[in-house]
């Protein structure tokens, strides 16, 4: 599709606070214990492989499912199995998870060494043995994304390194650290795939990794760097695919039914190295901001690594933390204390004081329609919100509400200061369950 008849979809503006993009990463010494929850991912969680006083290193396979929506965990750190306890994570949901003491050494398990990899088939087995799921925010694992039921319709690889989200800089910093690793990893995957076309969407705010991949890129027939507009939420999947290749993905679709495969650049990054080294998903860097933390940073954290040791690394709290989150502010999920683990997804660490939250109570209404012209996909999140509220399950599936992301540009713009993002979650929640019956 010509970009001059492409619709300009919807979205807003939000202060950026890129306070770390010139940070560059430094890597957390190993904190004296790590929590591994047994389920990171979409879909089945893991069942644990180790018990209470055996003996792991860095890398091992300690969490496994025969489930076709899963991926394993492995160990981020060398010691003892001090626990396997219940977990319940930010959402609720409840897993097992396995606790470990650290001894400091990092001795890597045996196991790992540079996987043989020579066909699409040897590809997605290495792929599923590294325990790589989307790190972008979702959590969906890679070796199913990587494996469309028709593959012969997918002809594009798309980048996200957008980063609409505030505060967060840990995919620049992928860019600008390891850009190299990122054409590898893309490289790694459009071979396999056998993708013609690869779209690296940027925001346009980001102009020194526009470059940096634009120099990396020449010579690269059916590459191109997209460098988008700076507005949230470019990062969004439906977004970022149209404003990248102008094809549309509809409700109900999945990326690779619009002939796409969509990435994020620190997932293409991690491919690279994982098919030179073995070493499975076991690190992570986040961004460490907000108003309560005291040396803002990008820091690689071993995985399961508790929120309260990543805080003293970045010198604790300059003030006291009255709410923290995983992720971003427009999409994170908030924790009500610091000792939850940090997990594959986790791309951000923000804690704010109390200063800085100015949570307003809502009120009624006045149909301003501010949140229908800030919708990408002009649905119409008041509607949304009374056919919830009346549980008319007509009305949501002819309003659209499955197509809703839960962005949270509607609520961000919403005067009356109504929780509509969170109720369009609900809503899809009720119709499912209604729905399937």
């Amino acid at each position: 599709m010509s970009s001059f008849l492409k619709k300009t979809l919807s979205g807003i503006k939000v202060a950026h606070h890129k306070n770390t993009k010139d940070c560059e990463t430094v890597v957390m010494p190993i904190p004296q214990k790590v929590s591994l929850p047994m389920l990171q991912h979409m879909g089945a969680p893991c069942e644990p492989l180790v018990k209470v006083n055996d003996t792991v290193c860095v890398g091992q396979l300690i969490g496994s499912s025969d489930k076709f929506m899963s991926a394993p965990i492995h160990s981020s750190v060398s010691g003892r199995v001090a626990a396997i306890e219940e977990f319940i994570n930010p959402l609720g949901v409840r897993t097992q998870s396995a606790v470990i003491e650290t001894d400091g050494e990092q001795r890597v398990d045996p196991s790992v060494k540079a996987p043989v990899v020579t066909n699409k088939e040897e590809f997605l087995a290495a792929i599923k043995a590294s325990g790589l799921i989307g790190l972008g925010g979702a959590g969906f694992p890679t070796h199913i994304k990587l494996n469309p039921p028709k593959p012969e319709q997918v002809d594009t690889l798309v980048i996200n390194g957008a980063e609409c989200e505030p505060y967060i800089t840990t995919d620049y910093r992928e860019f600008m650290e390891n850009g190299e690793e990122v054409l590898e990893g893309i490289g790694h995957v459009a071979r396999y795939l056998e993708l013609k076309y690869v779209k690296i969407g940027i925001e346009d705010n980001k102009p020194e990794a526009i470059a940096k991949m634009k120099e990396l890129c020449a010579g690269h027939e059916g590459y191109e760097v997209v460098a988008l507009k700076s507005s949230y939420p470019q990062g969004a999947e439906k977004v970022l695919v149209y404003e990248t290749t102008g094809r549309v993905i509809r409700e109900g679709q999945l990326p690779a039914d619009a002939g796409v495969i969509v990435m994020n650049v620190s997932s293409v990054g991690f491919v690279a190295r994982y098919l030179k080294t073995g070493m499975p998903l076991v690190t992570k860097r986040i961004t460490v901001d907000g108003t309560a933390v005291a040396e803002p940073k990008n820091v690689v954290v071993p995985v399961g690594t508790h929120i309260s040791d990543v805080m003293e690394f970045c010198g604790g709290y300059k003030k006291e933390p009255k709410l923290i989150l995983m992720g971003g502010p427009m999409t994170g999920i908030a924790v009500y204390d610091d000792a939850f683990p940090v997990i594959k997804n986790n791309n951000a660490i923000l804690a704010f004081d109390e200063e800085f939250i100015n949570i307003e109570p809502e009120t009624p209404c006045i149909r301003c329609g501010r949140c229908v012209q800030a919708c990408p996909f002009d649905l119409m999140p008041a509607a949304l919100e009374k056919a919830y509220k009346a549980k008319d399950v007509d009305a949501l599936k002819a309003l659209k509400v499955n197509l809703c992301m839960e962005c949270g540009c509607c609520s961000y713009v919403c005067p009356a200061k109504r929780n509509l993002a969170f109720t369009n979650r609900m809503a899809k929640k009720f119709l499912r369950e209604n729905t399937s019956k």
